[in-house]
């Protein structure tokens, strides 16, 4: 058996053109979205992040503001800038892009958001939303992996899915969202003794650890549904995921390549959010 790989890029280029359509619905009203990105710092991979955000939003016609600060911002200047961006009428939703500086408390400027335009779903408002079933803003990366489970035509209902890696940002919430669709879920984690014994059970397999070589073959039921979350280097320095992919190809029926495949929907996923902010706000 060889694998169908689900393409994210494809996928997502879909979805974006979805999103300027309700765009341009919503500034033919006077209502453009708008996203403000706020970057604290000179990590080279946020500023990447955030360019690519950025450009996303003008390609969507979706408003951005970009706002560049040095890393001595304090603390309570930040807060402020969040505070002000809150009470903008122009703008539907605001992201603070991680890591920030360590004399800055990341959990304090994520609560200051206010929770309508908490277009991360990484408050504990929205995380709790999540929990209860309620409506609200879905963290963008675990969105963006039901997206592409959809893709492949598989009914969640009554299936096995298994989870590696519990952080708030993707494992807790794939979780959540893999139950909404009614599926039956195990969670993995460092502290599992034996990974496989579960992953072997399992008809749909999500991987976000962060290291490489995590899933491999003989770790995978045949025909399994395989999304990889992870983003590493290889030995060449070529990016790779969490999942050994040349060899699970061989017994999933679906896998998401990397790159190519979960990357390309987190920022979609964003302007997803982003959009039914902006049309809540317009009734």
């Amino acid at each position: 058996m060889t694998a169908q790989p689900i393409d994210g890029t494809a996928l997502s280029t879909q979805i974006r053109a979805e999103v300027a359509q309700r765009a341009a619905a919503l500034t033919a009203r006077g209502r453009q979205p708008g996203l403000a990105v706020v970057l604290v710092g000179d990590d080279p991979a946020s500023q990447v992040y955030v360019r690519n955000k950025v450009k996303a939003c003008h390609d969507a016609g979706v408003h951005s503001v970009f706002e560049k600060h040095d890393a001595t911002l304090t603390e309570a200047e930040l807060l402020a800038r969040v505070a002000a961006l809150n009470a903008d009428p122009r703008i539907h939703g605001i992201l603070v892009q991680m890591p920030l500086p360590q004399h800055i408390n990341p959990h304090k400027v994520i609560e200051a958001i206010a929770t309508h335009k908490d277009v991360d779903g990484y408050s504990v408002l929205s995380a709790g939303e999540l929990m209860t079933g309620l409506p609200g803003f879905r963290p963008c990366t675990p969105y963006g992996c039901m997206k592409l489970i959809a893709s492949t035509g598989i009914d969640l209902r009554g299936k096995h899915a298994v989870v590696v890696g519990r952080s708030n940002t993707v494992g807790k919430p794939m979780a959540l969202l893999l139950l909404q669709a009614n599926a039956t879920v195990t969670i993995c984690h460092s502290a599992t003794s034996d990974i496989g014994h579960h992953t072997r059970q399992a008809d749909v397999v999500v991987v976000a650890v962060g290291r490489r070589n995590v899933l491999r073959a003989d770790m995978v039921k045949p025909g399994a549904v395989v999304i990889d979350v992870g983003m590493n280097r290889n030995d060449e320095g070529k990016l790779c995921g969490d999942v050994d992919f040349k060899s699970v190809a061989q017994v999933a029926g679906f896998i998401t390549p990397v790159p190519g495949g979960v990357g390309p929907m987190t920022i979609t996923m964003l302007l997803v959010n982003t959009i039914e902010a902006a049309e809540r706000n317009a009734g």
